[in-house]
């Protein structure tokens, strides 16, 4: 095999394998490593095994959504919107769809199908792809970048690290990435795991497994993070909650468990009614039914089991009428229903989380480019960079247009 290439990329996952075919359609020589035995592991397990590819918001909205750092994305996103990205995998033989009006898939909701329609067009353009492959060392010397693995050497003017992150070591992540980038004398901000479920304190969720909660709200409840707030279903398991609000909220607290050791929340698990609005359900329902218990009562709002153990945090017998209660054991039961406390202490650190928060600080790369501010020649793009996404298609698309933009090598569409 020829050793020189114009472009090296390692990491075969969305990222990489896009800034690949973007190089290859330039026409340059390209060589995509990947330590896995097969392309785009991660990307096979992506929304279930169904891969979410992208969303149906507008540009502004989407980017919104990736935080203070979100205005970064614009011109990768420019480059390759999500209509772009479509029509790609539509040339490539996948059509999509959005059957809820907003997450996009292929029509066979199945990874399968996009693994194989990408590893068609890396044969199709003669990209050359080594897997299994152990990088040892990579350097730059000569304006070349030369990258040694247990067995051979090769070199190339340009390299794209597109790594990815820490999340789910056993699909391939290991982090190196970031070394090879602090090598080149680029800072990694902190990194902590997002996307999975959290451990709470209280031990009463355990009893409430497998009960799925629609239009919950989630918030901190600590002065300095009260705006951090998040809405959607929520599943308490044996040791905490999961379900989509507990993914995207996730990538919030871990950042915050780090440094406070627990996180305390308020949860309102009856669809954003507030405690007003709660009093006067219960009493349009008691002035129909009068002899309603307490439990019937409230499980007309909540599942029964999670009614019963909202029962005894207000140290209410299942029989009481809600009538005969004491005023302050009335209060209380309003109130929890209202917002809920739950303490989160835990998670299970980057070997469930599928995205990592953190990465190559944005301000060493141009964000018209994705290319390295240190070092001539040096591109990163993907979640190896200091930006992530909640579920929803955020993630996919942004590795796949910042994949895009890196295969470029700076080369403009004009």
């Amino acid at each position: 095999m020829n050793l020189k290439f114009d472009v090296m990329i390692i990491g075969a996952g969305a990222a990489g394998i896009m800034a690949s075919i973007s190089a290859a359609l330039e026409n340059k020589k390209v060589l995509l490593l990947e330590k896995m035995p097969k392309i785009a592991t991660k990307l096979k397990a992506t929304g279930g095994g169904r891969c979410n590819l992208t969303n149906t918001l507008p540009q502004d909205e989407f980017m919104r959504k990736f935080g203070k750092h979100g205005r970064f994305m614009s011109d990768a996103l420019k480059r390759f919107t999500a209509d772009d990205l479509r029509e790609f995998f539509q040339t490539i033989g996948v059509q999509s769809h959005a059957p809820d009006g907003f997450r996009v898939f292929p029509i066979t909701h199945n990874s399968s199908t996009i693994l194989d329609a990408l590893d068609k067009e890396l044969r199709r353009l003669n990209i050359e792809v080594l897997c299994e492959v152990n990088i040892t060392e990579i350097s730059k010397a000569n304006d070349v970048f030369i990258v040694q693995t247990a067995h051979e050497s090769f070199t190339a003017e340009h390299l794209i690290i597109a790594t990815g992150g820490l999340g789910y070591p056993t699909l391939g992540a290991t982090g190196e990435g970031y070394t090879f980038a602090q090598n080149f004398g680029h800072s990694v901000t902190s990194l902590h795991p997002a996307m999975m479920p959290l451990i709470t304190k209280e031990k009463w969720v355990a009893s409430c497994k497998a009960n799925t909660i629609a239009a919950a709200t989630l918030k901190v409840n600590l002065l300095q993070y009260k705006k951090l707030k998040a809405t959607g279903d929520l599943i308490f398991t044996k040791e905490g909650i999961r379900g989509p609000v507990v993914l995207d909220f996730a990538r919030e607290l871990t950042p915050i468990l780090d440094t406070q050791g627990e996180v305390p929340l308020l949860v309102n698990l009856t669809k954003g009614l507030n405690e007003e609005q709660i009093f006067t359900y219960l009493k349009t329902c008691l002035s129909q039914n009068p002899t309603q218990t307490v439990l019937e009562l409230i499980s007309t709002l909540l599942p029964t089991s999670v009614a019963q153990e909202l029962c005894n945090m207000c140290d209410i017998t299942f029989e009481d009428r809600f009538k005969n209660l004491e005023g302050i054991k009335r209060e209380k039961l309003v109130k929890y229903l209202a917002w809920t406390p739950l303490t989160v202490v835990g998670h299970e650190g980057f070997k469930n989380a599928m995205i990592t928060r953190g990465g190559i600080a944005l301000k060493e790369l141009n964000p018209k480019t994705m290319e390295s501010k240190r070092v001539s020649g040096l591109y990163f793009c993907g979640e190896i960079v200091d930006l992530d996404g909640p579920c929803g298609g955020y993630n996919l698309q942004w590795s796949f247009s910042s994949g895009f933009l890196a295969g470029k090598l700076g080369k403009s569409d004009d």
